[in-house]
């Protein structure tokens, strides 16, 4: 499968985090390179999970518009003559 790949600014904004996470949460200074590296390595390792349960819960919701469509058209049918 593909790696999820991100634009230059998405890239900056996610690096960022991760440096910030880092700082404030493992009292760690995690610099530039490292931090594009571990984004590469979420969006090839673990990314895909996430893109999976994304393609879940969009397949959940398109199922459940198709059931309340299909009930919409069973309402608007009509008895036939007796």
């Amino acid at each position: 499968m593909k790696s999820i790949t991100f634009s230059r600014e998405e890239t900056a904004d996610i690096v960022a985090k991760l440096r910030v996470y880092f700082r404030d949460e493992l009292e760690t200074e995690l610099a530039a390179l490292p931090a594009e590296m571990l984004l590469d390595f979420l969006g090839r390792e673990i990314g895909p999970f996430f893109y999976n349960r994304g393609l879940y819960d969009a397949q959940a919701v398109v199922t459940a518009k198709v059931e309340d469509i299909a009930e919409a058209i069973y309402g608007l049918e009509r008895a036939g003559p007796k």
